[in-house]
């Protein structure tokens, strides 16, 4: 009977042993073939379950469609050559997924939404930027752009590249437009996406991946805007096409407005406003007469709460005071 026993428990305690496999699903981490897989099962998938997808925000698609065909217009004219600008991909993660995801060398941009007070990251390879300058400085067309590594960029590559990166700004504002109207301006370049820091590295961001081809020459365009940075247009970019409106009524609206007129208000004449110390109004007594400094002909301003609706002379008719009124009331401030 002990033999049994001890048996037992031996077999259950190899029972809660887990293997490595096991380990690795539970975390939801797995070989890079089943990395989608994997990312929806265990804690993995916790951890991402509060990431909001771009599909959520269904006018950004048709944002950056907007921007694309304005960037292609914009650089076929600004380089004289044969530009094609395609979006390859819009994905979400987070931000320090995304400054892990950096190859370097590589050019980083922090633009500001002015309007929403906020900013957000543009990066271009250096295989774009050796292309632009080759081409804007007369390089050979069909050929491929030379490319010396080690060396920082130059001041005359800085400045060509800070004037495209302006243009794709004010681009991107266009592209904005049918939505909301917001101007991005340049803020600094970067070359160490450390410095390039504008949010948390736990943060949602989403990220537009662009390909820019000069017949054999181009390279990669990344536009990084943080879920925060877009948070005062969100319901603008939840609707599911232009125009559309959420939470709107017409039945309900114009009933509430013909109901409005039929409500009462309580309003307010002031004669006139004082000012007295504290030492003043604490000798007061009864009888004491306090002056207003008021003409009969002065008017006297009649409020609904703390707003001035109008201003009129103050009189009697039959056994009620009445105010005649003269015209609406000044607004302070």
């Amino acid at each position: 009977m002990a033999n049994e026993n001890s048996n037992f428990n031996d077999e259950a305690a190899d029972s809660k042993v887990l293997t490595q496999d096991e380990i690795d699903s539970l975390l939801g981490y797995g070989s890079e073939a089943n990395d989608v897989l994997q990312q929806k099962n265990g804690v993995q998938a916790i951890l991402n379950s509060n990431m909001v997808f771009y599909e959520r925000l269904p006018m950004l698609e048709i944002v950056f469609d907007r921007l694309i065909r304005q960037m292609a217009t914009s650089l076929r004219n600004y380089t004289q050559d044969n530009v094609e600008v395609s979006l390859e991909s819009i994905e979400s993660m987070r931000f320090g997924e995304y400054i892990d995801s950096l190859t370097l060398p590589t050019l980083i941009n922090v633009f500001k939404a002015e309007e929403w007070d906020n900013y957000g990251l543009m990066s271009l390879d250096s295989s774009l930027i050796y292309s632009l300058v080759d081409v804007l400085l007369g390089g050979r067309r069909g050929t491929a752009a030379m490319r010396i590594e080690g060396r920082p960029y130059t001041t005359i590559e800085l400045n060509i590249i800070k004037e495209i990166i302006q243009l794709i700004l004010n681009d991107l504002s266009t592209a904005f437009d049918p939505v909301t109207s917001v101007g991005f301006t340049f803020d600094r370049l970067e070359t160490n996406p450390r410095f390039a820091q504008i949010t948390r590295t736990s943060n949602a961001v989403i990220v537009a991946h662009l390909r820019i081809d000069m017949e054999s020459r181009g390279g990669r365009i990344d536009l990084m805007i943080p879920y925060t940075t877009l948070e005062p247009v969100r319901d603008l970019l939840l609707q599911m096409f232009m125009g559309e409106r959420f939470g709107r009524d017409t039945v309900w609206e114009n009933h509430l407005m013909s109901r409005l007129w039929d409500t009462d208000v309580e309003v307010k004449a002031i004669l006139k406003e004082s000012k007295a110390l504290l030492s003043d109004v604490s000798a007061w007594e009864k009888g004491t007469f306090l002056p207003l400094e008021i003409a009969p002909s002065d008017l006297v301003t009649v409020y609904c709460g703390d707003v001035p609706l109008f201003e009129g002379n103050m009189g009697r008719k039959d056994s009620h005071i009445v105010i005649r009124v003269q015209g609406k009331a000044e607004k302070n401030g």
